[in-house]
């Protein structure tokens, strides 16, 4: 996606070799205008899955997932890091590492927004090592929903995630692919869509 390559290229910023930073646009102030178009292409993307639920993971994930659900006229189920009070029904649970912050949380879902009769498509801002993708799969399965496929905003390449998700036979695609972030500069590689 050429929108969101350009505007990683012009607004990114490079914390390591491994930690990219788009919080003016994505993590923590949102261009909706952008989100809007990731939506869109997402759900093009998966126009043809027959997709019942779009699911993410709070907070990043909320923006682009909720744009692909309105373009699919479908609804947002997204998977809290914290119970509320008011989480008071039977709930899924999994646990998901997080690349960036370095802790593992627990997320759930409440059973009556995922079950076995949806198909569902995830989206997440980021792909790193997979496990956030693997534990919203996880929740799936516990519900006995069925995994279409994952997009991802920015994927980084050069880490395992893709790996991982695709040996669980889930299809993934992602918007920006990065190949590198050595020396403070980002590469790219040709992205899925």
């Amino acid at each position: 996606m050429k929108e969101l390559v350009a505007r990683i290229k012009e607004d990114g910023r490079v914390l390591g070799d491994g930690v990219l930073k788009v919080d003016s646009f994505v993590t923590h102030q949102v261009d909706p205008v952008l989100m809007e178009a990731i939506g869109k292409r997402f759900a093009q993307v998966f126009q043809a899955a027959n997709i019942t639920k779009v699911v993410t993971i709070e907070a990043s994930g909320i923006a682009p997932a909720l744009y692909t659900a309105q373009e699919l006229g479908v609804p947002l189920v997204f998977a809290r890091k914290s119970k509320s009070l008011t989480m008071n029904e039977e709930l899924l649970t999994a646990q998901v590492y997080s690349f960036t912050k370095q802790v593992t949380s627990t997320v759930s879902i409440s059973k009556k927004f995922l079950t076995e009769n949806d198909n569902v498509l995830l989206i997440d801002d980021f792909l790193a090592n997979g496990q956030a993708a693997k534990g919203l799969i996880e929740l799936c399965q516990q519900a006995g929903a069925h995994v279409e496929g994952i997009g991802i905003v920015i994927e980084k390449s050069f880490q395992d995630g893709r790996e991982l998700l695709e040996d669980m036979g889930i299809k993934v695609v992602s918007l920006a692919r990065i190949a590198s972030l050595k020396a403070g500069e980002v590469e790219f590689i040709e992205e899925d869509a």
